[in-house]
């Protein structure tokens, strides 16, 4: 045999040496994970949480005493803010001091055409009771559609002159489609953090109070406005004082705006009374945590009112001894008197959030504390 043949054979030997000891290793291998060596703890499976990021929470705290004035006294650490439960550190307190970033959604229905002299005035309103003087503003109409018809601004002519010039138009109520924009915009507007001031996020909306014809859900807006940090206020107008502002029909009454209700003789036309035949007394707080957690479903109640409660606002009627110019004026006069808290929460965990906000002072019980019931966070889409 010539040394080319006894080089092959060596090697086909060696070839073979080896499959043998793999295949008997592989025999004495375990089937599944190894086990864990000794001492060392066995790894157990995550939990059923999912996780999901949020920098920061802020809600607006409304103190009052017992006989409505604002509370003005107050600082951080008279104040215990909890989430779930557990108690939160404070990284961001102002008093009214924080400029604002405000949205103006204002009805431009036919329906509220009686009232346009007076919207159109408020302007001036919101430049000076509203925003103040580090404030910023844009303006929203809608009616069948929804329009953008000013820009975040400082200048207040601008704003101004914008709602001068409102024109009313269709009489559709897309209200909840307006909401959403009105969110998508403050959404950019930069927020407080624990090394610098930020912006509050404030929605003010003018409007009846009704929807007709929204692609969007009321829930699904609250949601995103409560996770925004956008806090809403709502001015009712009234269609029954809108009727009554009209000029003189004929004896015979043609049928009313939708969103005016005739009362039974001889009970008076009120909002109250409107607002009651409609919604009932519903809990607000328990209707509001029940529609962000069921943004797909039907809202049963006031809107506005279940917009404000959601978000730590207010929301006023127009009628008989408020009118609008009134509630705008209280509107202003709060939030440039507010408590704006905000912290990082503990627990990240997808689920709705409760937010508890109280006072911790010798005098704390004759004190009315108003702040938004807390945030639903969804989890991470797939």
């Amino acid at each position: 045999m010539d040394w080319t043949k006894r080089q092959g054979w060596r090697w086909m030997g060696l070839v073979l040496a080896l499959w043998f000891l793999a295949t008997r290793l592989a025999a004495q291998a375990p089937i599944g994970p190894l086990p864990p060596k000794p001492g060392v703890p066995v790894q157990q499976p995550p939990k059923n949480e999912i996780k999901v990021e949020v920098a920061l929470v802020t809600t607006p705290v409304t103190v009052r005493d017992s006989r409505g004035e604002m509370v003005h006294d107050l600082e951080a650490k008279d104040f215990r803010v909890a989430d779930q439960g557990v108690t939160q550190k404070i990284s961001h307190f102002d008093l009214g001091g924080d400029p604002i970033s405000l949205v103006i959604l204002v009805e431009t229905s036919s329906r509220i055409d009686p009232l346009a002299p007076e919207i159109r005035k408020a302007g001036i309103l919101f430049t000076q009771t509203v925003m103040g003087s580090t404030g910023e503003a844009a303006v929203v109409g809608f009616n069948d559609a929804v329009d953008k018809l000013q820009d975040f601004t400082s200048n207040a002519d601008q704003i101004e002159n914008t709602m001068a010039n409102l024109r009313m138009g269709t009489s559709g109520l897309k209200l909840y489609d307006a909401m959403a924009v009105g969110v998508e915009m403050l959404t950019s507007r930069p927020q407080a953090t624990a090394e610098k001031p930020g912006r509050r996020r404030v929605l003010l909306v003018l409007s009846e109070g009704a929807d007709e014809g929204s692609e969007k859900q009321l829930g699904e807006v609250l949601r995103q406005a409560q996770l925004a940090n956008v806090t809403i206020y709502g001015v009712g107008l009234s269609t029954t004082r809108a009727e009554l502002q009209a000029k003189p029909k004929a004896p015979e009454r043609p049928n009313l705006p939708v969103g005016t209700i005739p009362p039974p003789p001889g009970v008076p036309a009120t909002p109250t009374y409107e607002d009651n035949y409609r919604y009932g007394s519903a809990d607000l707080m328990g209707a509001v945590v029940w529609l962000v957690q069921h943004i797909h479903d039907q809202a049963k109640g006031n809107p506005l009112a279940l917009a404000a409660a959601a978000t730590g606002g207010a929301q006023l009627s127009t009628f008989k001894d408020r009118s609008i110019e009134n509630a705008i004026d209280e509107i202003g006069g709060e939030l440039h008197s507010q408590y704006t808290i905000s912290y990082t929460p503990t627990a990240d965990v997808t689920g709705y959030h409760e937010i508890k906000v109280s006072v911790i002072r010798n005098d704390a019980k004759n004190l009315k504390i108003r702040n938004r019931p807390g945030y639903y966070l969804a989890p991470p889409e797939s």
